[in-house]
C-alpha cells in the first residue's frame, strides 16, 4: 500500500530537504520501497538540475527519472511563480498533482511530495503550493526550523493547514544552523501548542548525512 505525505516548512531554509532525505533513510531502514518528489523546484545548474531534487533522488530506494522527481525545475533561484514568468511558463496545479500521482502509482510505499518554501508559495495569481496539497489530499509533515520566530511560523503554518482541510500528521524539529537561544523552552512550547506528535529533533550535522538524521526520527507516529 502507497502511503504519501506532503513535506512543507515554516519559511524557506528550514531544512525541508535535509528532513525529507533523513525520513525517506528511517522508512527504507524500517523496510519501506521509497520514492519523492519535488514537483517545483527553483534555482538549477546548467544542466538544468536542482541540488535539493538531486538528494532526493540520492536517497529514495526506486528508480526514477530525474524528470519524474522534478518535473518542473526553473532556472533562477527565485520564488516559483515569478522564476516561471520570467520563462515564459504557466504553472497548473491540475498540472503538477497528475505529475505527483503518476509517481505516488509507480508502487512505493512511502511517498514524499516536498513543497518549496513554505505553504502559501504562490504558483500563480490564484493558486499556491497548498492547493497542490489540497488537490492530492494528503496528509503533511511539517519540518520547524528552530530559529528566532519558530513558534509564530508554526503555529501559523498549522492552523492554515488545518483550515484547508488537511491534516498535520506530524512536524519535526530541525537544526539548520547554530542552536537557538533557549532552544529546549522553544521546543517545549511547540509540543504544548502544535496539535501533532514530533516525529523527531534533527541536530544541525556537518556534513550532513541522511541516515545520521533519520537514528533521530520516529516513523512510528505517522498514520
Amino acid at each position: 500500500m502507497t502511503r504519501t505525505w506532503f513535506v512543507t516548512g515554516t519559511d524557506t531554509e528550514v531544512g525541508k530537504t535535509a528532513v525529507s532525505c533523513a525520513l525517506l533513510s528511517a522508512a527504507a531502514a524500517g523496510g519501506l520501497r521509497t520514492a519523492a518528489i519535488k514537483p517545483v523546484a527553483a534555482g538549477c545548474d546548467a544542466r538544468g538540475r536542482n541540488d535539493d531534487a538531486m538528494q532526493l533522488l540520492a536517497c529514495m530506494t526506486e528508480e526514477l527519472d530525474y524528470e519524474q522527481v522534478n518535473p518542473v525545475a526553473l532556472q533562477a533561484a527565485i520564488a516559483p511563480h515569478i522564476a516561471a514568468a520570467r520563462e515564459g511558463r504557466r504553472l497548473q496545479v491540475r498540472r503538477l498533482a497528475g505529475l505527483c500521482r503518476g509517481v505516488m502509482l509507480q508502487g512505493a510505499q512511502f511517498v514524499l511530495i516536498e513543497g518549496a518554501g513554505g505553504w502559501r508559495v504562490p504558483l500563480g495569481p490564484r493558486e499556491t503550493l497548498a492547493d497542490l496539497a489540497i488537490s492530492l489530499q494528503v496528509p503533511v509533515i511539517m519540518v520547524v526550523g528552530m530559529r528566532l520566530g519558530c513558534i509564530n511560523h508554526a503555529l501559523l503554518t498549522a492552523e492554515a493547514i488545518r483550515r484547508d482541510g488537511l491534516e498535520l500528521a506530524g512536524w519535526v524539529a530541525n537544526q539548520p544552523g547554530e542552536p537557538m537561544a533557549c532552544h529546549a523552552e522553544n521546543l517545549q512550547t511547540l509540543r504544548h501548542l502544535l496539535p501533532a506528535p514530533l516525529l523527531g529533533e534533527v541536530p544541525h550535522i556537518t556534513p550532513f548525512a541522511p541516515v545520521s538524521a533519520a537514528s533521530f526520527l520516529d516513523l512510528s507516529a505517522l498514520k
